[in-house]
């Protein structure tokens, strides 16, 4: 069967080619409603496909956003890329979502790949600072983008981020108040900017009431769970700590992981902050304290950003608050 057109459709409607091109783009000023209906009754009976990439060659849009996030089994990613799924969606684009792995040589065929596909823009969720090979690909490519999360270039491009250093000091400072004084750092990669900043907020904090931590309390578990619990296992057998701060609530669940392995309690015997506040943490018991980023919202205002950009060439540098929830896993001592 032979892929239906849009000449199909107009001699089936008894109309123009560019009257049916008119409903097709949302384009109707002037056209009656009875013409408009009977387009769109015939589209649906149908079932009509428009050709995107021929639309795109006469609008010069695809309505395609590029996603491209370094590792998608971290819950926080999956949260981000809905709010931009939804925003997007809301303005007619889909979205095309990549997964990097963390991985530069992937990235940037994914960015290739991507401009292959036309797409109007991409939101880019990259490593610390975008490498040479990732700049020529955006530069290669002229698509605009906008730096989600992560990326030392936010002061260069269009870019939204967390205040990484006031999460980390709200962290110490809640650990502080609760009267800790024994206490860690579960940090990620140490080539990551969010991870060093939020390590400087929570120093940050301990110096203003004399503190120093120490390098060996200062633990790389590189954001994820397993190399978390076997650091933080480690760490407790030769260590005496009350409370660790984890740099993002992935880790977290890594020291939940081995403090009941060492038959610690929680907040009894160790108190746990995390940073994120991804879904995951509502089924920890107890229930985890946390550096909350608005996640969703981050996503939707990245997308957002990029359409306007896209749209009405506005540019603009966002930096969104963070905010302490405090449950069951911390406890003053």
């Amino acid at each position: 069967m032979k892929r239906l057109t849009i000449k199909d459709i107009a001699a089936k409607s008894g109309v123009s080619i560019s009257t049916v091109s008119r409903v097709l783009n949302r384009k109707e000023e002037g056209m009656s409603q009875e013409t408009r209906e009977k387009v769109l009754q015939v589209i649906e009976e149908l079932n009509y496909q428009p050709n995107l990439f021929a639309r795109g060659l006469i609008t010069k849009q695809s309505k395609l956003l590029g996603l491209v996030v370094p590792n998608i089994q971290n819950p926080f990613f999956p949260e981000l890329c809905r709010g931009a799924e939804d925003e997007a969606n809301r303005h007619q684009y889909s979205l095309i979502i990549c997964n990097s792995d963390d991985n530069a040589a992937k990235e940037e065929s994914y960015l290739r790949l991507l401009n292959e596909k036309q797409v109007d823009g991409i939101l880019l969720s990259s490593g610390d600072n975008l490498s040479v090979l990732t700049e020529k690909q955006l530069e290669y490519g002229n698509t605009p983008f906008v730096l989600m999360d992560r990326g030392g270039n936010s002061g260069k491009y269009n870019s939204i981020f967390v205040d990484n250093e006031k999460g980390g000091y709200l962290a110490g400072r809640h650990l502080i108040e609760l009267g800790h004084r024994k206490v860690a750092c579960i940090i990620g990669s140490k080539n990551l900017r969010n991870s060093n900043e939020r390590l400087a907020g929570f120093r940050r904090a301990m110096m203003e009431v004399g503190m120093e931590l120490p390098d060996d309390h200062i633990i790389n578990g590189e954001f994820h769970i397993e190399p978390a619990y076997k650091q933080s296992k480690e760490f407790l057998e030769n260590k005496n700590v009350t409370a660790i701060f984890t740099c993002n609530d992935l880790m977290a669940c890594g020291v939940y992981q081995a403090a009941s392995e060492l038959g610690m309690k929680i907040p009894d015997d160790l108190s746990i902050i995390g940073f994120d506040d991804i879904p995951l943490v509502s089924a920890l018991i107890p229930k985890l304290t946390t550096i909350r980023q608005d996640i969703y919202n981050m996503g939707r205002r990245a997308a957002k950003m990029l359409i306007d950009h896209i749209e009405k060439g506005e540019n603009d540098i966002v930096i969104f608050e963070p905010s302490i929830i405090v449950r069951g896993s911390t406890k003053a001592i």
